[in-house]
């Protein structure tokens, strides 16, 4: 099956032979100013720092840290580690010292390429005696042993090295909701197997632009952004910083744009705080005007060119999907792992069906186990877990399926619905079992609410600890608490009398990366929510109050 599909460096190859003057990238620069470079531009470099790179002597196969934000010379760092035969282990950019030193240690990196960070003071120490840093161009102020022009000084490669199929590519360290990273290996073989398909799938092609922003570190946007504009050839532009995201987005007028659902909420916040909801709605419901608001909405995000938009790594509430079609943006879920290069489901346009994700994609086998969880099969299903047989052996069936942890159920027409996390469900005081996803689901459509965690393992009965969006925030209390007191009476008679959460706890605090809250894939830590707020459990519950304020 290697043989039916190119590889990473063959595609990458062919499109630097066939169109070596077309633009490839565009990177932001410190003072307003744009970088433009062409497929033969990225090709030189990645191929004088692969000389460079040779010229070390290192065993094939070693590992080299990416240590940075996404910025151009992230992608040309991975090529280059390709040429030169060696095994890039990337790393998000917003690790603690201890984090870093975890994974190169375990990894056994012997060189590290750093470039855009924000407190690359803080990290630095984590960097083990004897790992060698480079410094890319756009990198933070600090020593390094070598920077970028020092690779440059060498002459380019004149070979076109084309590794394995079978020879590992890279080993990616899962964020982790809980427990320590796990270094998940792929090969070139799944790699191309899962690039080849979806850009296939989606017809993404030479023509089409894209927006990288979210950790190039991470599977999805390593598929979606990196594979995809060497398998598509689309032009990658990238995002400068939070605060330029916006006119970003506006410059690339990406015509396929993946995010998460934080993301598309936080969208969908930015026009509230312009126009009120009340008002948007009314006008979206006149035929006309309706579909010219629409596409001025659209266009005033960046997104009015998007033929294509997809989100992942969680459930995206109902509402906020239909608001999208409203606009006249369908965004399609998308469902994958770390440990099968993202690449499992996809719902096709015209096959929606609401509250399931989709079908299986080309290629993907899938079956559903005894206890409900969802397994699934594919050229794009790892090798295993680095250095840990034991993990890989309870994470691949003997005959290869991957166990996603997920429960889920199949329909006729193949789609895949979830309903819960196989560890994630919990045991009430009486006994009773809690799947805590769907129920955040439904209470996370309330446009108020950003982010929802529920609890209840050996309580009498559950609650929902909700953060509130930042108009949420603003809002009269009075106002807000009868709108949320309603959401709980609907979603409580929705589930049943095990299920019913007693009460809604607004906490004052805000979950994000930075405070540990969230993965860098923006996903709840269930064990730090709990750990954070736990002695305050059984007062929360003793309280009367069905909506309570965490002051």
């Amino acid at each position: 099956m290697a043989d039916a599909y190119p590889l990473p460096l063959e595609v990458f190859y062919q499109r630097e032979s066939r169109h070596p003057q077309k633009r490839y990238m565009v990177q932001p620069l410190p003072g307003g100013q744009l970088q433009e470079l062409s497929w033969a531009d990225v090709g030189e470099q990645a191929r004088r720092a692969a000389n460079w790179l040779r010229s070390r002597e290192l065993p094939q196969g070693s590992r080299i840290a990416i240590i940075s934000k996404n910025c151009a010379h992230w992608i040309i760092s991975d090529l280059a580690i390709w040429m030169a035969g060696h095994v890039s282990v990337p790393l998000y950019p917003n690790l603690t010292a201890d984090s870093v030193r975890q994974v190169l240690e375990h990894a056994e990196a012997s060189l590290a390429f750093v470039g855009k960070l924000d407190d690359w003071p803080a990290m630095a120490p984590g960097v083990p005696e004897g790992v060698t840093v480079i410094g890319l161009p756009l990198r933070p102020e600090g020593r390094f042993d070598y920077l970028w022009d020092d690779l440059q000084a060498c002459t380019p490669i004149q070979d076109s090295p084309k590794p394995r199929a079978d020879h590992l590519a890279t080993i990616i360290y899962t964020s982790g909701t809980t427990g320590a990273p796990k270094g998940v290996m792929h090969n070139f073989s799944n790699l191309g197997f899962a690039a080849s398909h979806a850009t296939e799938l989606f017809g993404v092609g030479e023509d089409d632009r894209v927006l990288s922003y979210l950790p190039l570190c991470h599977v999805a946007e390593r598929m979606f952004v990196e594979l995809a504009s060497l398998y598509a050839g689309q032009t990658v532009f990238f995002a400068e910083s939070l605060d330029t995201f916006l006119e970003d987005l506006k410059r690339a007028r990406p015509t396929v744009m993946f995010g998460v659902p934080r993301i598309w909420t936080k969208f969908q916040m930015g026009v509230y705080s312009k126009m009120p909801a009340q008002k948007l709605d009314r006008l979206l419901k006149l035929p006309l005007i309706g579909r010219f608001i629409g596409k001025k909405v659209l266009a005033g995000l960046g997104l009015d060119a998007v033929r294509y938009a997809l989100s992942g790594a969680a459930p995206v509430p109902e509402t906020l999907l239909t608001w999208y079609r409203r606009l006249g943006l369908e965004i399609q879920e998308v469902y994958g792992m770390t440990e099968n290069c993202g690449y499992s489901h996809v719902c096709r346009p015209g096959k929606f069906k609401q509250g399931w994700i989709g079908q299986n994609n080309p290629g993907v086998e899938v079956r559903i186990a005894v206890d409900g969880e969802v397994q699934v099969r594919s050229g794009a299903t790892m090798q295993g877990y680095y250095k840990a047989p034991d993990k890989t052996a309870e994470t691949l069936t003997d005959d290869g399926f991957l166990r996603t942890g997920d429960k889920g159920e199949q329909d006729a027409e193949g789609n895949l619905r979830l309903t819960g996390r196989i560890k994630e469900i919990f045991k009430t005081s009486k006994g009773k079992y809690v799947a805590p996803a769907p129920i955040e689901n439904r209470l996370g459509e309330h446009p108020r609410i950003e982010q929802v965690c529920v609890v209840g393992d050996g309580m009498a009965q559950p609650m929902a600890l909700c953060v509130l969006s930042d108009v949420g925030r603003t809002q009269a209390r009075d106002e807000l608490e009868g709108s949320l007191k309603k959401l709980l009476e609907e979603v409580n008679q929705r589930l049943d009398q095990h299920e019913r959460l007693q009460r809604l706890v607004l906490v004052k605090d805000i979950w994000a990366v930075d405070n540990g809250f969230l993965t860098p894939t923006l996903k709840i830590k269930r064990n730090v929510v709990e750990g954070a707020y736990g002695e305050r459990f059984a007062e929360w519950t003793a309280r009367s109050e069905t909506v309570l304020w965490h002051d």
